[in-house]
């Protein structure tokens, strides 16, 4: 995944109409909760700007959460809803979710902890995203073939 997002999200990455998970990723690691109508009140190119403004180091994910928080504020005069941001979180961690098994054994596959080392957080993010039982989930099988995770 380049700035430009997952392939399985190309149908709206272009126009970045909705939250990519790169995105999601970074506001679940500096602990925003961005709604959809704050994303949709964002310029295209403040929309792109969080795309690729790094979110990785303690001192880029104080300054994505204040950049990102100056915007939502900027457009409804007060700042998003702060979540608390995991200590360890899963897509950090080695072994594969439960629910991303799950989702997986509902498809008739398997993750081992192997290929699940194999990647990057973010992809390890995008899979625990869209196992979750409240998520639309259409997009965990091209997610799957995407990764390498389907022969």
């Amino acid at each position: 995944m380049g700035s430009k997002g997952f392939q399985f999200e190309q149908e709206f990455i272009d126009s970045l109409r909705c939250i990519p998970m790169i995105v999601r990723l970074k506001l679940d690691t500096c602990g925003v909760k961005l709604k959809l109508n704050h994303w949709h009140q964002f310029t295209q190119a403040e929309r792109q700007i969080l795309v690729i403004m790094p979110c990785d180091t303690p001192a880029n994910i104080l300054t994505y959460r204040q950049h990102l928080q100056g915007l939502v504020t900027d457009y409804t005069g007060q700042p998003a809803k702060e979540i608390d941001v995991a200590i360890n979180p899963p897509w950090l961690g080695l072994t594969v979710p439960e629910q991303v098994q799950t989702k997986a054994a509902t498809h008739n596959l398997k993750i081992s902890n192997d290929d699940w080392g194999t990647l990057t957080p973010a992809q390890r993010f995008a899979l625990i995203k869209l196992s979750r039982p409240s998520h639309e989930n259409r997009n965990f099988i091209p997610a799957m073939q995407e990764f390498g995770l389907m022969d």
